[in-house]
């Protein structure tokens, strides 16, 4: 348990219990019952869904002018750069 501040004044039994007594009274912030939490749903994740063809985190050294004219197209710039070197593939195939 993390230490407590000097002026932290803690709540005793008595207090507590009061405290308890009161919230019970408010019917919109009665605790659930144990086939209420049985029938709670969990949340569904957040965020963006699991990609099928994930990227690869790698690090490379690119001319600075190149770099800023990919960025000064706005959000999405590094996707963009991806499409380029995509592009340059498909035109400049690699034979063996």
């Amino acid at each position: 348990m993390p230490k407590l501040k000097p002026t932290h004044i803690s709540v005793t039994d008595t207090e507590d219990a009061a405290i308890t007594a009161a919230a019970m009274t408010d019917p919109d912030a009665l605790p659930f019952t144990d086939e209420q939490w049985a029938s709670v749903k969990p949340r569904l994740r957040m965020g963006r869904p699991k990609a099928e063809l994930t990227k690869e985190r790698i690090t490379i050294r690119l001319s600075r002018d190149v770099v800023t004219q990919f960025r000064a197209t706005g959000q999405g710039w590094q996707t963009r750069m991806d499409s380029a070197l995509r592009q340059y593939i498909a035109e400049h195939p690699i034979t063996p």
